[in-house]
């Protein structure tokens, strides 16, 4: 939690700095969030603003690729970054990349088992004899499978984060998009972003053996 807390704080640092940095090319994030896509052949996507710091994401439901306001109309290395990693996920959808189409899948998944566990914590605190009457073995199992499915979850958006940043990297680079010192700046910035997801598959991994080694010492 500490080292998570840690990352999260740095990446917020880091975009602040590159965000007062305004671009050579003068463009927003919409701008080249747009450009990309039409680059890529991309037609049926939208870019819309969404409420919020560092909410930017892309929705494959919807095929909408929803930048914070910073970012929407932002002009600056950080800006051009993460609207053009957002643009790497729908890419990554319109080629039916096989890192992402496993991730998708694997969404139904990941929100039942996150629900199971808050059942499970809300009983134990409040359900505490009805838990007791329980096989503490069988309880231990269930958070076990659960932890499985998100650790798995975790484990399977690392590449897909690192595939999205890879393409928007590749991209403003090759277009011109920034400068060589704004290049930097938008790389440093993706890199912190990316160990926001590292240290989390990290966490839920430690956290599933700890469950795991609960099981066989209470087996023992």
């Amino acid at each position: 939690m500490i080292v998570s807390f840690a990352v999260s704080r740095r990446l917020k640092n880091k975009f602040r700095k590159y965000s007062q940095i305004q671009l050579s090319t003068n463009a927003t994030g919409k701008q080249i969030a747009e450009a990309m896509l039409y680059d890529h052949g991309i037609t049926d996507v939208r870019v819309q603003m969404s409420e919020g710091e560092l909410s930017d994401h892309y929705n494959p439901q919807d095929k909408t690729v929803n930048l914070s306001p910073d970012v929407f109309s932002g002009k600056s290395a950080a800006a051009a970054a993460v609207a053009a990693h957002e643009c790497g996920h729908a890419i990554q959808h319109a080629n039916t990349y096989s890192w992402l189409e496993f991730r998708s899948a694997m969404v139904p998944i990941q929100n039942v088992s996150a629900k199971i566990l808050n059942i499970v914590v809300l009983v134990a605190i409040f359900g505490g004899a009805f838990v007791a009457q329980l096989p503490f073995e069988n309880i231990l199992l269930a958070i076990i499978a659960c932890y499985a499915v998100i650790t798995t979850f975790s484990l399977v958006t690392l590449p897909v984060e690192f595939d999205a940043s890879k393409r928007a990297l590749a991209w403003i680079q090759d277009k011109g998009v920034v400068n060589n010192s704004e290049y930097d700046m938008a790389k440093d910035a993706l890199h912190w972003a990316a160990m926001t997801y590292v240290v989390a598959a990290i966490g839920s991994l430690v956290t599933l053996l700890y469950y795991v080694m609960m099981f066989l010492g209470n087996r023992d």
